[in-house]
């Protein structure tokens, strides 16, 4: 298993001989089993990364991931709503419930590691939406773990299937 390690309390992130400052949940860290939704808390643990969401027309890899891989469309969301049947799932919008929409204006979902936080199955309020992605501008996230463009167009190549992210 290739491990991704995040230091929560330090603000780090280390990755083979990558050693970059990372920002987590503007509610700091919290275990997982105290995770609520929209706590803004990053849960600790150690989560299977599940999938590369990619954004055409503002990403461009020399080399795509060995995980599994796909280009986002217009209409991609995630359910953040606990009331919703698909709660932390990906979904079509419009939807009547509460969703992420992966197509942002900002950079922060050009690139998404989709983790495997509360999703084997989802328990409803227990925290959606757990990726790492792009920081916009180093600010704190909503649970996610984030770094800089540059250091993460530098590491998605080199996700694999079995790649995990360690928070702790």
């Amino acid at each position: 298993m290739t491990i991704i390690e995040v230091d929560a309390a330090a603000g780090r992130l280390r990755f083979g001989d990558i050693d970059i400052p990372c920002a987590i949940g503007k509610g700091g860290s919290c275990p997982a089993s105290s995770k609520r939704e929209g706590d803004g808390c990053t849960p600790l643990g150690v989560w299977p990364v599940r999938g590369v969401l990619l954004r055409p027309g503002r990403v461009s890899l020399d080399r795509f991931p060995s995980a599994p891989w796909r280009w986002t469309r217009e209409g991609d969301g995630w359910s953040d709503d606990a009331a919703d049947p698909s709660y932390n799932r990906p979904v079509q919008l419009p939807r009547g419930f509460s969703t992420e929409t992966l197509q942002r204006d900002d950079q922060a979902y050009d690139v998404i590691v989709v983790l495997g936080h509360n999703d084997s199955p989802p328990q409803s309020g227990a925290g959606s939406a757990i990726f790492f992605h792009i920081w916009v501008e180093g600010r704190p996230t909503e649970g996610c773990v984030a770094i800089a463009r540059e250091e993460m167009l530098r590491i998605a190549p080199m996700l694999k299937g079995d790649t995990a992210m360690r928070i702790f």
